[in-house]
């Protein structure tokens, strides 16, 4: 690589505040013939010992051996050690003479302290595995995982054989249901077969006795051939196994793994449950699978990867559903509403993950109440993240702070380096870093390829869409001129929507402010075929940015970071003076910013709608009849628009820009009138509109004629009077129901 050492050096100096005379030699062979060097850097004495940053991951193993077996007196302390690949992704581009700024944000990204660690989910798994298909398939399944595992074998259709040794346990059935995750299936099917697999020896008597032929090595009865002859029952005798009177029988077992070697899969999300393999008739794929089933027996832990707070929750009021952007994104169908609860704080998750024998994924969820998050079934995309307009979601591995950290980090060392018009791509520690990879590799020998251009800055997440509105606006406050994401074949079509629609509102923001070009944009590559693509991508020219780049912190909360970002954006936008009295309007899929609409003729300020805002953004006055709207605090979650009984109130997402953005965040009057007065006393009390329509409703009404008709336009205190007054009027509890 053409390394600027005392380029890289001051830009690493002015970045940590470290000299730059640390920084002297570069190592072309360090894990071979320098490896000396490294063991000599790798010693350090007592508790002072910092992380050791290598620049090189291709040989991250062999550095971790040379690491543990360094040089040195007894009781030396070898340092910890972390990999940057500052190769691939800048050394090896026809952009690596200007790279020294990027190799600088790389590196002091990877110099900051890990993440705090997050808490973690258990599965228990003691080895108990299902096998799902015809007599053949399972049989040579059994046989590569028996030695390992506690296999049993469900066969669901005729024909093959099965194997005369009876070494594992077999049923015939129809599966009914599967539901569950690693170490804690459930099975459901049906038995219908005369012959009970358990009790059979496999003498292979009743296949010789029975005139037909009705009865293979698979040990089923073919019913439409059998002719009732019932020989195969009187060789049967001593084992007892065949038995025609027998009802259909619905089974339910518990396992802790599954291979599904059935054509369609029981579960048909993107992200089945951990634990669950399909195979299909693809050997590759049965490879796979058994080598993945042998392993899993013990005790394994995840990071629970998703925070919860239920009070910033828009999803349901009053049994009224609202916002369902988390539940509608998951691709493993780990997120549910639970109907059951109705917006009250106890309650536990029940098992989500279901599958029916045709393959229709999970039974619907109720709606109602919060939502619940089924951790062991989290796949960990971070997908409801992104998509949450309130911030109640929130992917925490790492958590968005420490993301920030990183952006602000690799910008401001990529700035302080001299770089300029950076560009983000995000993508996947997986195959995102792959593709990355291949890229720079390509570059170095095909000259038709570019490879990561020197202002394009990788940043590696651990599922690609667990970043969102937030972190994006942020980084293109912080300097950044594009957000790319690289989206590859590990992201389910539903992550591809969500992050569209997120990106179609960044987009209309950053536009709407005056900031030219495209700022924001999904970028699709499979595998190696589509590096040409890729890299042409690219090759973009940058759009327009900020001129001074803010150096705020990201904060734990959605809204605050989004806050912070567009104050920073708005102070910076190019029609500064021509955006003061607009609002940009957004997109209506993913948009969580907005105001609403009160159709006045309609609205009888009944204040259904204060009642159902979870966000506080709608509120009524103690002293006059008024409905207020706090614009900043509303997320467009419709529970005010469900919840109107007059059907007065739509939805208008969009930023509003006046006053400098403050006017968002105060409470300014929807609707108001007159207050309706005591006919008897003059207190106000209602509203006239609200008195009128009640009026009208009742008129008809036996109980509201006359007096108690009038009555209605009493305040609460002269109702009761009035009612005392007049003892020998009917009232309404004196008519028969």
């Amino acid at each position: 690589m053409p390394l600027d050492v005392p380029s890289l050096a001051q830009a690493l100096a002015k970045t940590s505040g470290a000299s730059p005379d640390g920084l002297e030699t570069v190592h072309s062979v360090l894990c071979r013939r320098e490896a000396g060097a490294f063991q000599r850097a790798a010693k350090a004495t007592g508790a002072t010992a910092e992380d050791l940053l290598v620049a090189c991951t291709q040989e991250s193993r062999l550095f971790l051996d040379l690491n543990e077996q360094t040089e040195g007196a007894a009781g030396v302390q070898v340092r910890p050690i972390r990999f940057v690949n500052i190769r691939e992704t800048g050394g090896w581009s026809r952009d690596a003479k200007a790279a020294t700024p990027k190799i600088a944000a790389l590196i002091a990204a990877a110099q900051l302290p890990a993440p705090e660690p997050v808490p973690t989910v258990t599965y228990r798994s003691a080895g108990r595995c299902l096998v799902i298909g015809g007599a053949d398939a399972a049989s040579r399944a059994a046989a590569l995982l028996a030695d390992k595992l506690d296999v049993t074998l469900l066969i669901d259709r005729p024909g093959g054989a099965l194997a005369q040794a009876h070494d594992v346990a077999a049923h015939h059935g129809r599966l009914q249901q599967l539901s569950g995750w690693l170490g804690a299936f459930t099975a459901q099917w049906v038995q219908e077969q005369p012959i009970d697999l358990d009790l059979c020896t496999r003498c292979n008597a009743c296949i010789e006795a029975c005139p037909e032929g009705a009865i293979g090595f698979d040990y089923r009865v073919d019913l439409a051939a059998c002719k009732s002859h019932r020989d195969c029952v009187r060789v049967c005798e001593a084992a007892g196994a065949i038995d025609f009177t027998r009802a259909p029988e619905l089974i339910e077992e518990r396992f802790d793994l599954v291979l599904d070697l059935r054509e369609q899969p029981a579960f048909t999300m993107h992200q089945p449950p951990q634990g669950y393999h399909h195979a299909g008739a693809d050997e590759r794929a049965l490879t796979t699978a058994v080598l993945a089933l042998r392993e899993l027996t013990g005790e394994f832990e995840k990071p629970k990867f998703f925070r919860y707070d239920e009070k910033l929750c828009a999803h349901s009021r009053n049994e009224q559903t609202g916002c369902t952007a988390c539940i509608d994104v998951c691709s493993a169908r780990a997120i549910r509403s639970d109907a059951s609860r109705k917006g009250k704080a106890d309650g536990k998750a029940s098992r989500h993950a279901t599958a029916t024998a045709g393959g229709s994924g999970p039974l619907p969820a109720p709606v109602g109440g919060r939502v619940i998050v089924e951790p062991s079934l989290c796949v960990g995309c971070g997908a409801c993240s992104t998509v949450c307009p309130s911030g109640a979601m929130s992917f925490a591995y790492p958590g968005t702070p420490d993301q920030g950290k990183r952006l602000r980090t690799m910008l401001s060392a990529y700035a302080h380096a001299g770089g300029r018009d950076a560009a983000l791509l995000v993508h996947s520690e997986g195959a995102g870093t792959r593709l990355v990879d291949q890229l720079g590799r390509a570059a170095r020998t095909d000259r038709t390829v570019r490879g990561v251009p020197a202002r394009v800055l990788p940043f590696a997440v651990w599922h690609t869409a667990s970043v969102g509105l937030d972190l994006w606006l942020a980084a293109f406050a912080m300097g950044a001129r594009q957000v790319w994401v690289l989206v590859t074949d590990e992201e389910a079509p539903e992550y591809r929507h969500a992050l569209a629609d997120q990106m179609a509102v960044a987009q209309a923001i950053v536009s709407g402010l005056g900031f030219a070009g495209e700022h924001f944009r999904l970028l699709e590559a499979r595998d190696a075929r589509d590096l040409a693509a890729l890299d042409a991508a690219l090759q973009a020219a940058p759009a327009a940015g900020v001129k001074t780049a803010a150096t705020f912190a990201v904060q734990p909360g959605k809204r605050d970071t989004l806050d912070i970002a567009l104050a920073h954006l708005l102070a910076q936008a190019p029609a500064a003076a021509t955006v003061a009295t607009q609002a940009i309007a957004l997109p209506t899929a993913g948009a969580p910013f907005g105001s609403i609409t009160v159709d006045a003729a309609k609205c009888t300020l009944c204040l259904a709608c204060v009642g159902a805002c979870p966000e506080r953004a709608l509120a009524d006055n103690p002293e006059r009849p008024q409905l207020k709207f706090i614009e900043k605090n509303c997320v467009q979650c419709g529970l005010c628009e469900k919840t109107c009984p007059e059907q007065a109130i739509t939805l208008e997402p969009r930023l509003w820009l006046a006053d400098e953005g403050k006017a968002r965040k105060a409470a300014r009057v929807l609707h108001e009138v007159e207050p309706f007065q005591c006919i008897r006393c003059g207190k106000p009390f209602g509203t006239l509109r609200a008195i009128e329509t009640m009026m009208a409703k009742l008129a008809g009404h036996a109980a509201f004629q006359g007096a108690a008709a009038e009555r209605l336009k009493m305040c609460g205190d002269c109702r009761v009077i009035d009612l005392h007054s007049n003892p020998n009027e009917v009232r309404i509890t004196d008519l028969p129901k």
